[in-house]
């Protein structure tokens, strides 16, 4: 799943509270309308939402490993078999143990 953080995310980081619309010209410029709750002085700049898709898209791309992770980890059926069966928890366990190497923190992986 490719992630595209844009225009709209970044302002909502900024603002949460804030209506707006984004219109996009065959271009590709953009010309953003606010809604009222927004006030001139509480709207973010273009250097500020470019800042913000900058740092919103660091952020993702650091949780990249979690992402690989999640998508290898033991299901939530094999969690309940292994709180009853010690073979089951064990094996469990190198299964995570497993994916955790594959896939480590500082996104180097997959480790093979």
């Amino acid at each position: 799943m490719v992630n595209k953080i844009g225009t709209r995310e970044a302002i909502l980081s900024l603002v949460p509270t804030a209506t707006f619309s984004i219109l996009t010209t065959p271009e590709n410029k953009e010309t953003i309308t606010w809604g009222e709750p927004v006030a001139e002085s509480d709207r973010p700049t273009q250097a500020e939402i470019k800042a913000e898709i900058t740092r919103l898209e660091a952020e993702y791309d650091a949780q990249e490993y979690a992402r690989n992770r999640k998508s290898e980890y033991p299901t939530v059926a094999e969690l309940t078999v292994a709180l009853y069966d010690t073979d089951d928890k064990a094996a469990l366990e190198t299964k995570r143990a497993a994916v955790k190497t594959k896939w480590p923190k500082d996104n180097s992986g997959p480790v093979e």
